[in-house]
């Protein structure tokens, strides 16, 4: 089983869409990141969704769930608002990582072992100057128990 046996058509974005649009994408499609494309379809990077969520959580709270707590519903909602205006730019990390790409002919192991290494939950599959789609750590998985 190769990449291109397992790669998806999947959704992208630029690093300018708005992080909102990125966070609907990721909640109405459930997915697990989203890949950023330049201005020729090829990935830059790959966003974690958990990316996005670090713009909408106040600091305060990821440095002490406990504070997290403390803030009810009606107030937690508001910090939605908190994406209003940002990009998906606002969301990448400040230094570059190697970027989780493959070739269609990479094996499943070698996949595993880049999204193990790169911490993404998703590949992407290039061919060719060409993004041929993704390939996701649930597909692994779901490749792994049918086997």
């Amino acid at each position: 089983m190769r990449a291109s046996d397992l790669a998806c058509d999947f959704p992208t974005v630029t690093a300018d869409t708005s992080v909102y649009d990125a966070a609907r994408l990721l909640a109405e499609q459930d997915l697990p990141g989203l890949i950023v494309v330049d201005e020729h379809g090829l990935p830059v990077t790959i966003l974690p969704g958990t990316q996005v969520l670090r713009l909408a959580v106040p600091g305060y709270c990821q440095d002490d769930p406990a504070l997290a707590r403390v803030v009810d519903e009606p107030h937690a909602d508001r910090f939605l608002h908190a994406l209003t205006g940002r990009t998906v730019r606002d969301a990448l990390p400040a230094q570059p990582r190697e970027l989780p790409i493959s070739d269609p002919d990479a094996t499943i192991l070698e996949l595993a072992a880049l999204m193990a290494r790169t911490h993404s939950p998703l590949v992407a599959v290039v061919d060719d100057g060409r993004l041929l789609g993704a390939v996701t750590l649930q597909a692994l998985l779901d490749r792994a128990v049918a086997a």
